[in-house]
């Protein structure tokens, strides 16, 4: 049997190692391992490429449109789907304004190039006010914090893991998500090398895999990152540690900000974060003496009350130490197809606010935990009628259950999704692409957070059937109806093909579309450069060290009330390499083995509460209520419980069949929608406050 090897990046998460696949008989993809080939990832491949051979073999997936009828799925042609969906949602809007559509745009998004390159043509063709993502239940504090100090959401200092002798780590446990905003392939290995000629320094509520490797440990209690980065400022100017001379006169505000951080009393700091602060000026005293040093945080800390803070202390730590923008430290990648400068979104806020809640737009955006509000709540500019994009907000999003009530409220739903899950149950109409396996693709996002310079075009493996269409196919098609039914003007985007091509000629780089073609294995142009200085589109020219916005998160952390009642634990979640999000327990290779969906516990809070290991018990917020299975596990700090996201599957009418039979309950069945990051508007989501108890039987 003739077996041949073909080459691309993976679509699945942020570290895009490279694939062979391996096929038979012309399209049959008969096996997946790593690229030893790609220069960036050099072999390295996670439990989830191998799990594309389910998802193309998957017989849930859908491969043609869906047209719900009651409760009924139907199959219709391309042409039907489109007039239909573009007629919905354009009298809706006719009769009730723009902005009575919505948009939700998922996670997989910016994984696809049909998907992030087409959709903004659409949607500005809405005229909506009303557009949400992923984005503001994850990462939206580093965009913030980027845009307030450099002037561009996407000028994000990524940290040189390969170089740096000092790396301190705050809520992010990368072994297991691959590395996020630092796109780094193989990232055990490098932070086992790290390991070997410096030190990693890891900060967390939980021990992770992350911790499990690192030279050191804390536990922290959830919440609290922003006093230990306070404190280490402080540490930091106590022994002279600054080292500012590099940035000249680029810094402005950078005394005014560091006079108001060394104002804040540390009375009750081992209080509220469970650190010492002799543990502090140990740690800064390292991170000063260090040759290379830096400073990241992540979900962690992205996904609290203080996200934005945390953030913008992070990057004066770095700043401060001479890490900002030097080789080892943290520095801005430049990508061949650049997404910062001019013609790109440089993440402007406060243009205009939510109706119901009045909260701030972010990029173009809306907070997504006020989704649910705005199709609930009667009045002029009432959400009817949505259109999602890759997403299963019911699972990722805050309080999931007032959300699926809200969509089955809809006038109309369209989605452009491949599944039936808990979210797009709820639609009218599925749009289905065909795999990315035949389709174009160029990692625009995530060659911007890379650890090296990188670059490689992925080109389609298989021919996709007649009747299937591609992501950027769908949204042409659904665009061109829409505009035709609204009498508007849309003019179809060329093919992906075309977009890169003219991508890289505006890059500047000297890459062509014929070079990436003539290297299947991808491009490795070097390690990261120091570029930020030159590359600063502040009004002012300089970094903006102490932007209002953020100075003011200063005085909120100070009138801050310390941890909760004691009888209450506070809840964080946590990933496994095996999982990715919400979409992906439908594939066998993903979900076999132990459970993974347990609700963790320290031994000593469970012997407090009478709950043994395997215990079923009932994990109550202020906002909902689940049931689930104890695991007791050592590795968690004293009064924090950990649930993992994505789980959740139990609910009428998806079909996802061996996703239904995967143990395990929403963690958005219990977060709440009005705790928020305040600059960003990004979900607070960690350090829930909850309580938990036995299930008596009955």
């Amino acid at each position: 049997m003739n077996r041949t090897a073909r080459f691309r990046a993976c679509p699945l998460c942020e570290a895009i190692c490279g694939l062979e696949l391996q096929y038979e008989d012309g399209d049959r993809l008969v096996a997946i391992r790593g690229d030893e080939a790609d220069p960036f990832s050099q072999g390295h491949v996670c439990p989830k490429g191998n799990a594309i051979l389910d998802l193309e073999a998957d017989p849930d997936r859908l491969r043609q449109p869906m047209r719900r009828i009651g409760e009924q799925w139907q199959a219709i042609g391309w042409d039907e789907a489109f007039a239909l969906a573009g007629e919905r949602l354009a009298t809706i809007q006719r009769e009730h304004g723009a902005s009575a559509v919505a948009a939700y745009l998922g996670n997989p998004n910016v994984h696809h190039f049909g998907h992030i390159a087409y959709l903004p043509a659409l949607l500005k063709s809405l005229r909506t006010a009303n557009t949400f993502s992923a984005s503001s239940v994850d990462q939206w504090p580093h965009q913030l914090v980027c845009a307030q100090m450099y002037g561009h959401q996407f000028l994000v200092p990524i940290p040189d893991v390969d170089r740096t002798d000092y790396f301190l780590m705050l809520g992010a446990n990368p072994i297991a998500s691959n590395g996020s905003l630092m796109t780094a392939p193989g990232i055990g290995k490098r932070l086992k090398a790290l390991c070997a000629r410096g030190k990693l320094v890891v900060l967390d509520p939980r021990r992770t895999e992350t911790a499990a490797i690192a030279s050191e440990h804390h536990c922290i209690r959830p919440g609290s990152d922003a006093w230990f980065l306070v404190a280490l400022l402080q540490a930091l100017r106590a022994i002279g540690a600054e080292k500012t001379a590099a940035y000249a006169d680029k810094l402005e505000g950078f005394e005014d900000a560091m006079r108001a951080i060394c104002a804040l009393p540390l009375g009750d700091f081992e209080s509220r974060t469970g650190l010492s602060l002799d543990t502090v000026r140990r740690i800064a005293v390292e991170f000063a003496a260090a040759p290379r040093a830096v400073v990241y945080g992540r979900m962690g800390l992205s996904t609290q009350a203080f996200g934005s803070l945390c953030q913008w202390l992070m990057q004066l730590i770095n700043l401060a130490t001479g890490n900002l923008d030097r080789e080892g430290g943290a520095l801005p990648n430049e990508p061949v197809i650049p997404v910062t400068g001019p013609g790109t979104s440089p993440g402007l806020r406060d243009r205009w606010r939510s109706r119901v809640r009045g909260l701030p737009e972010f990029a173009g955006e809306l907070p997504v935990a006020a989704l649910a509000e705005e199709i609930l709540t009667p009045g002029e500019g009432q959400v009817r009628g949505l259109l999602t994009c890759a997403g299963n907000p019911v699972l990722s999003t805050p309080d999931g259950r007032t959300l699926e009530r809200a969509f089955a409220s809809l006038d109309f739903y369209v989605a452009i999704d491949i599944y039936i899950n808990e979210s797009t149950r709820h639609a009218d109409l599925i749009l289905p692409p065909a795999s990315p396996l035949t389709q174009h693709h160029y990692d625009l996002i995530f060659n911007n957070f890379a650890v090296r310079r990188v670059a490689r075009l992925s080109a389609p493996l298989q021919q996709r059937a007649d009747d299937e269409r591609g992501d950027w196919e769908i949204v042409n098609g659904l665009g061109a109806a829409y505009a035709a039914a609204a009498g508007k003007v849309w003019q179809d985007l060329p093919a992906p093909r075309e977009l890169i091509a003219a991508g890289l000629k505006r890059g500047g780089s000297g890459l062509d579309i014929q070079t990436l073609e003539n290297a299947p294995h991808g491009l490795d142009l070097g390690p990261l450069r120091p570029s930020l200085l030159q590359r600063l589109q502040t009004a002012s020219g300089k970094i903006e060290c102490a932007p209002p916005l953020l100075m003011d998160e200063l005085a909120r952390l100070a009138a801050a009330p310390a941890q909760g009642a004691a009888l209450s634990l506070q809840l964080i979640g946590r990933r496994d390499v095996r999982s990715n999000n919400s979409w992906m327990h439908n594939a066998a290779r993903l979900v076999k083995g132990k459970p993974r969906h347990q609700l963790l516990m320290h031994p000593d809070d469970a012997a407090r509460r009478g709950l043994a290991d395997g215990a079923r018990v009932r994990l109550r917020s202020d906002t909902g209520e689940v049931q689930t299975e104890l695991r007791v596990d050592p590795d968690l700090m004293p009064g924090v419980v950990s649930l993992p996201h994505g789980f959740g599957h139990q609910r009428e009418g998806v079909r996802l069949a061996r996703a239904g039979s995967v143990s395990g309950e929403s963690y958005n069945d219990l977060s709440d929608p009005k705790a928020l990051d305040a600059p960003s508007g990004n979900a607070a989501l960690n350090g829930l406050r909850v309580w938990v108890e036995a299930i008596q039987a009955s």
